[in-house]
């Protein structure tokens, strides 16, 4: 009988888990260790955060739908990780081994980074968690009754754009739907060297298309950004040219900021040796494999992509939902073949897709591959990827609570965009 240890109950952990105990015989144990016992669909924080959701739409216990599956689940952080001895140290002392262990723990938020930063004792919010989420919403409640000017963006080394871009058009639409926009003056300020970027290079279109709407929704911007200190009510940050010169000084006054921070790896992975990049994301293989240690592979935002381009600003590349279930799917075949007497042959993918809602409209895009050139460029704007999104949230939880291991992204998503291979631009 062989152990699998999966780390991390988040958008990889939770369908890794679902999909090794379906491929995998019953002599096997399956066991997830999480730091929290609730599953959050991250991608709803932009909704929670201004009142759209509550955390009860967007969340579920974890125990009794692994369980149900026939999975083990321990609820609790993992305080480091002993690959040489094959078993895992929790917080309480006890130690867990594994036979083969799967780390999709998502990452450590770098608030630290830029002094002044981050909801737990700086000035600016996050949506990269529920808790997070709710902070915002608390304050915005109160922000409501008397507004002022809001900053909204990505700090340097983010590799996340897509929700920064998703919130400020979301509340953007939900003060209108107040008849309060006019009361609050928007800017938008990212590391990235050009609006569209999202850590890309760009996606077809998105430059020009994301420009006009911020535009048209009266937002202004600063790219090229790097914020390095913020105070109460002030965000400082120097603008730079394209060759890293500074540009120009800004100190951008607000009442309320949501800053994405720059991600890193969490402790009890980065401290791994020979595991992790500096960043602490795990160093992997085109099968999802530890390059040091042949019994660890890893999935999701945890392990180590490089960016697309060297940008003045440090800039990462993201890691979208459709590239993280092929590296779950990838792992659990890896996994299930070895198992079996058989080599290691599936691969994940590096190619992005995404849904991002713009609060009453849309925007879609694929890039195939992430890093160009690409055999697909394809960016769209439309009130079918808001409605597209709102399904998807209700399709995943329902995904996660029935322990349905289907590839969501294919049945779903593809078809959603018109898409019926990877090689499609319709």
């Amino acid at each position: 009988m062989a152990h699998i240890v999966i780390i991390g109950a988040g958008l990889g952990g939770m369908p890794a888990a679902y999909e090794i105990r379906e491929l995998l015989g019953p002599q096997h144990r399956v066991t997830v260790v999480n730091a929290s016992d609730t599953f959050q669909f991250t991608p709803s924080n932009p909704w929670v955060a201004v009142g759209w959701r509550e955390a009860a739409d967007t969340t579920m216990p974890i125990r009794p739908y692994l369980e149900r599956k026939g999975i083990d689940f321990v609820a609790q952080a993992v305080q480091a990780i002993r690959p040489d001895a094959k078993e895992l140290l929790l917080m309480d002392g006890q130690t867990l081994g594994y036979d083969y262990l799967v780390i999709t723990t998502g990452p450590k938020l770098s608030f630290d980074e830029v002094p002044g930063a981050g909801p737990h004792g700086g000035h600016t919010h996050s949506i990269c968690s529920v808790p997070h989420a709710e902070k915002f919403w608390a304050e915005y409640q109160e922000f409501l009754k008397n507004p002022g000017p809001i900053v909204i963006g990505a700090m340097p080394g983010a590799s996340c754009f897509g929700p920064a871009y998703e919130f400020a058009f979301i509340v953007d639409s939900d003060l209108r739907k107040r008849k309060l926009r006019h009361k609050v003056p928007m800017t938008f300020v990212t590391s990235e060297p050009y609006i569209g970027h999202m850590g890309l290079g760009g996606v077809g279109d998105s430059k020009s298309m994301l420009e006009s709407e911020l535009r048209g929704h009266d937002i202004k911007w600063i790219c090229n950004a790097k914020t390095h200190q913020v105070e109460a009510n002030q965000l400082h940050c120097s603008e730079l040219d394209d060759l890293g010169q500074v540009k120009r000084e800004h100190a951008v006054g607000f009442k309320l900021a949501m800053m994405l921070p720059a991600f890193k790896g969490v402790d009890a992975v980065a401290a791994v040796p020979e595991l992790c990049n500096p960043r602490g994301f795990v160093l992997i293989d085109e099968h999802q494999r530890s390059k040091r240690y042949p019994s660890i592979f890893s999935a999701g935002v945890c392990v180590a992509i490089p960016p697309v381009e060297v940008t003045p600003v440090p800039t990462g590349a993201p890691k979208t939902g459709y590239m993280i279930e092929s590296m779950v799917s990838a792992i659990a075949h890896n996994i299930a073949d070895e198992l079996a007497g058989k080599p290691a042959t599936a691969k994940g993918t590096w190619n992005a897709i995404c849904l991002a809602d713009m609060g009453d409209t849309g925007a879609a895009f694929v890039a195939l591959p992430q890093i160009p050139p690409r055999n697909v460029n394809w960016f769209k704007k439309g009130k079918w990827v808001h409605l597209a999104k709102i399904a998807f949230e209700k399709y995943f939880m329902s995904k996660m609570k029935s322990g349905n291991s289907e590839p969501i992204y294919e049945k779903y998503v593809f078809k959603a965009m018109g898409i019926t291979r990877l090689t499609d631009r319709s």
